[in-house]
């Protein structure tokens, strides 16, 4: 911890905890603060794997109390508060005894010769929190979001990764111009036209486009696509959920390279 020792926080008009609420309640705040909030101790121990470190690490007064060692070595300014203040602050039904502040990262170039996911307006924080997960676990290093996404550093977006955030290369609000350098071919998904998804020769790396939960894919970025992809779906069903679907196309692509 900090050598002069923990900030305690009792009045609900503290400056910092109104900025905190906004992080925690205001789905786009993190872009006017330019910091992100994290609560629950797995987006913590995610983000100090990593190799992050948080400008605040913020208790539960009665958790502190009890497992405030366990963070000796997280870094950052420690910050105390009343458990009921605490309550105020979170933006979940079951709020969680704890939670860093972290710098926003930069946001990066984009890079035309990596694998990439390409969300295009999707609107669920959970189906892109999902997404982001799949994009990690299956080697997408590079995710572009659109103008018109759901905000990648929301706090409700920042659940549903469950710390995927923190290995991947997260670039927000492009237009379509933005993705004149990309150099992979472009893999649209789709319900209704396109090859099998278990029949094709997927390429290597790839840029894999997602579309709107109820729209799909624009026709803006259907005409940049190099193909089109669909699920077989032999129960019968209109669609799938765009989360699910992420989930497959991405692992077929992943299984494509194994040996």
């Amino acid at each position: 911890m900090t050598s002069t020792g923990p900030q305690h926080i009792a009045s609900r008009d503290n400056a910092l905890l109104k900025e905190l609420r906004r992080l925690a309640q205001d789905s786009t705040a993190y872009r006017k603060q330019e910091r992100v909030w994290l609560e629950g101790e797995h987006l913590c121990r995610a983000a100090l794997q990593r190799g992050l470190q948080p400008s605040h690490a913020v208790f539960q007064a009665s958790y502190f109390d009890l497992a405030g060692h366990q963070w000796v070595a997280a870094g950052g300014k420690v910050v105390v508060v009343d458990d009921a203040l605490f309550a105020t602050v979170s933006g979940l039904e079951s709020p969680a005894p704890m939670g860093f502040v972290l710098p926003l990262p930069s946001q990066p170039q984009v890079q035309g010769d990596v694998a990439s996911v390409i969300l295009d307006g999707l609107q669920d924080a959970g189906n892109v929190g999902t997404i982001l997960r799949s994009a990690g676990a299956f080697g997408f290093r590079q995710v572009l979001a659109m103008k018109g996404t759901a905000a990648l550093w929301s706090p409700k977006v920042l659940r549903a990764g469950m710390g995927a955030h923190f290995g991947l290369c997260l670039i927000e609000g492009l237009t379509l111009e933005a993705l004149s350098g990309l150099q992979v071919p472009l893999l649209a998904t789709s319900s209704h036209q396109g090859e099998y998804l278990h029949r094709a020769a997927l390429p290597w790396p790839c840029a894999w486009v997602l579309g709107h939960e109820g729209q799909g894919v624009s026709a803006a970025l259907a005409e940049r696509a190099t193909r089109f992809v669909r699920i077989v779906q032999p129960g019968g069903e209109e669609s799938l959920n765009v989360g699910a679907a992420a989930a497959i196309c991405l692992h077929a692509s992943a299984a494509g390279r194994a040996p």
